[in-house]
Protein backbone atom coordinates (compact mmCIF):
# COMPACT_ATOMS: atom_id res chain seq x y z
CA UNK A 1 0.00 0.00 0.00
CA UNK A 2 1.61 3.68 -0.75
CA UNK A 3 2.35 6.13 1.35
CA UNK A 4 -0.54 8.81 0.97
CA UNK A 5 1.65 11.36 1.89
CA UNK A 6 4.83 12.99 0.54
CA UNK A 7 8.00 13.31 1.91
CA UNK A 8 7.24 16.86 1.66
CA UNK A 9 4.24 16.37 4.14
CA UNK A 10 5.77 14.39 6.31
CA UNK A 11 8.67 16.65 6.70
CA UNK A 12 5.67 19.75 7.30
CA UNK A 13 3.84 17.41 9.94
CA UNK A 14 7.46 16.78 11.83
CA UNK A 15 8.38 20.22 11.88
CA UNK A 16 4.61 21.36 13.15
CA UNK A 17 4.81 18.80 16.06
CA UNK A 18 8.52 19.55 16.86
CA UNK A 19 7.38 23.50 16.84
CA UNK A 20 4.43 22.94 19.15
CA UNK A 21 6.03 20.68 22.04
CA UNK A 22 8.92 22.80 22.43
CA UNK A 23 6.87 25.66 22.21
CA UNK A 24 4.42 24.14 24.81
CA UNK A 25 6.79 22.75 26.99
CA UNK A 26 9.04 26.18 26.62
CA UNK A 27 6.39 28.32 27.90
CA UNK A 28 4.50 26.11 30.41
CA UNK A 29 6.75 26.90 33.72
CA UNK A 30 6.92 30.58 33.02
CA UNK A 31 2.75 30.31 32.09
CA UNK A 32 2.86 28.97 35.58
CA UNK A 33 4.31 31.39 37.49
CA UNK A 34 2.93 34.16 35.54
CA UNK A 35 -0.09 32.48 36.48
CA UNK A 36 0.41 32.12 40.60
CA UNK A 37 1.70 36.08 40.55
CA UNK A 38 -1.67 37.32 38.69
CA UNK A 39 -3.52 35.08 40.99
CA UNK A 40 -2.19 34.80 44.34
CA UNK A 41 -0.30 38.68 44.43
CA UNK A 42 -0.81 42.28 44.56
CA UNK A 43 1.63 44.24 43.44
CA UNK A 44 1.78 47.26 41.61
CA UNK A 45 1.69 46.88 37.62
CA UNK A 46 -0.14 44.05 38.38
CA UNK A 47 -3.07 44.73 36.13
CA UNK A 48 -0.32 45.91 33.57
CA UNK A 49 1.31 42.86 33.49
CA UNK A 50 -2.70 40.86 33.01
CA UNK A 51 -2.38 43.47 29.99
CA UNK A 52 0.44 42.16 28.36
CA UNK A 53 -0.04 38.48 29.18
CA UNK A 54 -2.93 38.89 27.47
CA UNK A 55 -2.11 41.35 24.43
CA UNK A 56 -1.22 38.28 22.13
CA UNK A 57 -4.95 37.59 22.42
CA UNK A 58 -6.55 40.77 20.88
CA UNK A 59 -3.61 42.02 18.38
CA UNK A 60 -3.54 40.45 15.26
CA UNK A 61 -1.10 37.97 14.82
CA UNK A 62 0.53 39.84 11.92
CA UNK A 63 1.06 42.57 14.10
CA UNK A 64 2.60 40.14 17.21
CA UNK A 65 4.82 38.42 14.12
CA UNK A 66 6.35 42.18 13.43
CA UNK A 67 6.87 42.54 17.16
CA UNK A 68 8.75 39.45 17.28
CA UNK A 69 10.91 40.69 14.22
CA UNK A 70 11.93 44.03 15.47
CA UNK A 71 12.88 42.51 19.18
CA UNK A 72 14.51 39.21 17.89
CA UNK A 73 15.51 39.55 14.32
CA UNK A 74 18.80 39.78 13.60
CA UNK A 75 18.86 43.59 14.24
CA UNK A 76 16.44 44.20 17.30
CA UNK A 77 17.81 44.84 20.37
CA UNK A 78 17.24 40.53 21.99
CA UNK A 79 18.05 39.33 18.35
CA UNK A 80 21.25 40.91 17.95
CA UNK A 81 22.55 40.07 21.28
CA UNK A 82 21.83 36.47 21.12
CA UNK A 83 23.54 36.51 17.71
CA UNK A 84 26.44 38.46 18.67
CA UNK A 85 26.74 36.58 22.19
CA UNK A 86 25.80 32.89 21.33
CA UNK A 87 25.85 33.38 17.44
CA UNK A 88 21.46 32.16 17.63
CA UNK A 89 19.60 33.23 15.11
CA UNK A 90 15.60 32.99 15.71
CA UNK A 91 14.40 34.77 12.82
CA UNK A 92 12.99 32.87 9.63
CA UNK A 93 14.65 29.55 11.65
CA UNK A 94 12.32 26.87 12.98
CA UNK A 95 13.45 28.10 16.86
CA UNK A 96 11.87 31.19 16.00
CA UNK A 97 8.75 29.52 14.79
CA UNK A 98 8.50 27.98 18.23
CA UNK A 99 8.95 31.26 19.50
CA UNK A 100 6.27 32.80 17.92
CA UNK A 101 3.78 29.89 18.56
CA UNK A 102 4.76 29.94 22.37
CA UNK A 103 3.76 33.79 22.33
CA UNK A 104 0.26 32.73 20.95
CA UNK A 105 -0.49 30.14 23.23
CA UNK A 106 0.76 31.74 26.52
CA UNK A 107 -2.14 33.67 27.22
CA UNK A 108 -3.83 30.72 27.06
CA UNK A 109 -2.38 28.76 29.14
CA UNK A 110 -1.58 31.27 32.02
CA UNK A 111 -5.57 31.59 32.05
CA UNK A 112 -6.34 27.93 32.57
CA UNK A 113 -3.65 27.66 35.11
CA UNK A 114 -5.08 30.75 36.68
CA UNK A 115 -8.30 29.58 36.75
CA UNK A 116 -7.05 26.44 38.62
CA UNK A 117 -5.11 28.43 41.22
CA UNK A 118 -7.91 30.41 41.82
CA UNK A 119 -10.16 28.01 42.33
CA UNK A 120 -8.03 26.10 45.59
CA UNK A 121 -8.49 27.03 49.13
CA UNK A 122 -5.80 29.42 49.88
CA UNK A 123 -6.87 28.80 53.53
CA UNK A 124 -5.04 25.65 52.92
CA UNK A 125 -2.08 27.39 51.78
CA UNK A 126 -2.21 29.69 54.86
CA UNK A 127 -2.20 26.76 57.22
CA UNK A 128 0.98 24.75 55.74
CA UNK A 129 2.64 28.53 56.21
CA UNK A 130 1.62 28.93 59.46
CA UNK A 131 3.19 25.56 60.28
CA UNK A 132 6.14 26.09 59.25
CA UNK A 133 6.56 25.21 55.31
CA UNK A 134 8.12 27.86 53.37
CA UNK A 135 6.07 29.28 50.32
CA UNK A 136 8.12 26.72 47.71
CA UNK A 137 7.15 23.59 50.28
CA UNK A 138 3.66 25.17 50.39
CA UNK A 139 3.59 25.40 46.08
CA UNK A 140 5.21 21.94 45.72
CA UNK A 141 3.30 20.25 47.85
CA UNK A 142 -0.12 21.52 48.07
CA UNK A 143 -1.27 24.05 45.30
CA UNK A 144 0.21 22.31 42.48
CA UNK A 145 -1.07 18.89 42.86
CA UNK A 146 -4.27 20.21 43.08
CA UNK A 147 -3.58 22.77 40.07
CA UNK A 148 -2.62 20.00 37.86
CA UNK A 149 -5.74 19.80 36.12
CA UNK A 150 -5.42 23.27 34.96
CA UNK A 151 -1.91 22.66 34.12
CA UNK A 152 -2.80 19.89 31.81
CA UNK A 153 -5.75 22.13 30.27
CA UNK A 154 -3.14 25.00 29.81
CA UNK A 155 -0.99 22.53 28.01
CA UNK A 156 -3.55 20.90 26.21
CA UNK A 157 -4.55 24.51 24.87
CA UNK A 158 -1.05 26.10 24.46
CA UNK A 159 -0.20 22.49 22.18
CA UNK A 160 -3.09 23.63 20.18
CA UNK A 161 -2.58 27.06 19.89
CA UNK A 162 0.71 26.42 18.92
CA UNK A 163 0.24 23.36 16.64
CA UNK A 164 -2.52 26.09 14.37
CA UNK A 165 -0.28 29.18 14.82
CA UNK A 166 -0.31 30.92 11.34
CA UNK A 167 -0.29 34.52 11.14
CA UNK A 168 2.61 35.51 13.89
CA UNK A 169 4.33 32.77 12.51
CA UNK A 170 4.79 33.06 8.53
CA UNK A 171 5.58 36.89 9.61
CA UNK A 172 8.65 36.17 11.69
CA UNK A 173 10.27 33.28 10.04
CA UNK A 174 8.22 33.33 7.02
CA UNK A 175 7.49 29.79 5.39
CA UNK A 176 10.64 27.98 4.15
CA UNK A 177 9.85 24.64 2.92
CA UNK A 178 11.61 22.10 5.03
CA UNK A 179 12.74 24.63 7.46
CA UNK A 180 9.98 27.12 8.58
CA UNK A 181 6.96 25.53 6.98
CA UNK A 182 4.15 24.53 9.39
CA UNK A 183 1.06 22.93 8.72
CA UNK A 184 -1.21 26.26 8.62
CA UNK A 185 1.37 27.80 6.31
CA UNK A 186 1.99 24.59 4.38
CA UNK A 187 -2.22 24.46 3.54
CA UNK A 188 -1.99 28.52 3.00
CA UNK A 189 0.73 27.83 0.23
CA UNK A 190 -0.88 25.19 -1.23
CA UNK A 191 -4.22 26.44 -1.54
CA UNK A 192 -2.51 29.18 -4.40
CA UNK A 193 -1.73 26.16 -6.38
CA UNK A 194 -4.40 24.92 -8.61
CA UNK A 195 -5.63 21.04 -8.29
CA UNK A 196 -3.91 20.52 -4.91
CA UNK A 197 -6.78 19.81 -3.04
CA UNK A 198 -6.04 16.81 -2.70
CA UNK A 199 -2.90 17.74 -0.49
CA UNK A 200 -4.31 20.58 1.36
CA UNK A 201 -7.91 17.55 2.48
CA UNK A 202 -4.41 15.35 3.43
CA UNK A 203 -2.72 17.63 5.61
CA UNK A 204 -6.69 19.09 7.59
CA UNK A 205 -7.35 15.81 8.82
CA UNK A 206 -3.74 15.77 9.63
CA UNK A 207 -4.63 18.64 11.69
CA UNK A 208 -7.90 17.52 13.13
CA UNK A 209 -6.49 14.15 13.88
CA UNK A 210 -4.15 16.33 16.17
CA UNK A 211 -5.85 18.28 17.69
CA UNK A 212 -8.45 15.32 18.94
CA UNK A 213 -5.74 13.10 20.61
CA UNK A 214 -4.29 15.82 22.26
CA UNK A 215 -7.89 16.44 23.47
CA UNK A 216 -8.53 12.52 24.41
CA UNK A 217 -5.08 12.31 25.75
CA UNK A 218 -5.60 15.01 28.39
CA UNK A 219 -9.09 13.60 29.35
CA UNK A 220 -7.42 10.18 29.74
CA UNK A 221 -4.85 12.02 31.83
CA UNK A 222 -7.24 14.09 33.64
CA UNK A 223 -9.08 10.72 34.77
CA UNK A 224 -6.02 9.34 35.69
CA UNK A 225 -5.50 11.97 38.47
CA UNK A 226 -8.51 11.93 39.68
CA UNK A 227 -8.29 8.23 40.68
Amino acid sequence: MSDPFSPAEWGVIRLSLQVAIVATLCALPLAIWVAHLLARKRFPGRQLLNGLVHLPLVLPPVVTGYLLLIVFGRQGAVGAFLYDTFGITLAFRWTGAALAAGVMAFPLMVRAIRLGIEAVDAGLEDAAATMGASRTRVFTTITLPLILPGILAGGVLGFAKALGEFGATITFVAAIPGQTQTIPSAIYGLLQVPGSEPAVLRLVIVSVVLAMGALLVSEWLARRMAR
